[in-house]
Formats: C-alpha cells, sequence, structure tokens
C-alpha cells in the first residue's frame, strides 16, 4: 500500500488497536482491499490524525457514538482501543451509563456485556492482571 498517507493511518490504528486489529483489518483487506484502504487512509490518517483532539478523546466519542448507534459489532475494537491509550474499564462504564440518558438502556445494556466481554477478555488474557 506504501503510500505517506497509508502509512500515516497505519501507524495511529496499529497503536489504537494492537494486534487484534491487525488481524481484522487483515481478513477485511483479503476479502476487499479498496475498504481497508478506506478505512485506514480516511478514518485513521485523515480523521484520527487531525488536530484539535486527542486519541483519548476521540475514543471517548467513538464510544458514545457506536453506542447510540447501536453499533455494537464495532464496540469491542474501540472499547480495547480506548483502554490501549489509557482509559480506565470505570471511565468506559461512566459513558455506558451516561449513554442510558441519550441512548436508552435497551443500547446502553447492549453496550454493557461487550465491554464487560472484552473486560473479561483482557483479564483471561493477562493471567489474572489488571486491565
Amino acid at each position: 500500500m506504501g503510500n505517506e498517507r497509508y502509512e500515516k493511518g497505519w501507524g495511529i490504528f496499529e497503536k489504537l488497536t494492537g494486534a487484534d486489529g491487525v488481524t481484522e483489518l487483515e481478513r477485511i483487506h483479503a476479502l476487499y482491499p479498496d475498504l481497508a484502504n478506506l478505512i485506514i487512509s480516511n478514518g485513521f490518517a485523515d480523521i484520527y490524525s487531525r488536530p484539535g483532539l486527542n486519541l483519548r478523546e476521540r475514543e471517548l466519542v467513538t464510544l458514545s457514538s457506536l453506542i447510540t448507534q447501536g453499533a455494537t459489532e464495532q464496540l469491542p475494537m474501540h472499547v480495547n482501543a480506548a483502554l490501549n491509550i489509557g482509559l480506565t474499564p470505570d471511565e468506559i462504564m461512566e459513558i455506558v451509563l451516561q449513554s442510558t440518558v441519550y441512548a436508552g438502556f435497551p443500547k446502553a445494556l447492549s453496550a454493557f456485556a461487550v465491554v464487560m466481554d472484552v473486560l473479561e477478555k483482557r483479564t483471561t488474557h493477562s493471567s489474572g492482571a489488571d486491565v
């Protein structure tokens, strides 16, 4: 893929998502390379790298948006990304709680289930250490 824009986005994506995100993007790339390129070049090079919000703030917005949309299939990657860049489990739970007011309990509870699953998997993979 080798262009500067893609490389810039790739660095941000890899920092946020780690090996799990890379594996998922490789799956997308194998099926539809143009979509993988768009995710990295547009989403991460053009948007996530902009000044004005840091990565932590961008993940706060992203989690909130995904929860209010009920887009739980995208939540695991972004919960992991949020944890990878320093959000705490308590802060993520506060986002879920805040979402009950604006998205409703069904969407917030669906998000809660995803967050708990991610936290349990991270605890299990780190041999019982804190997430």
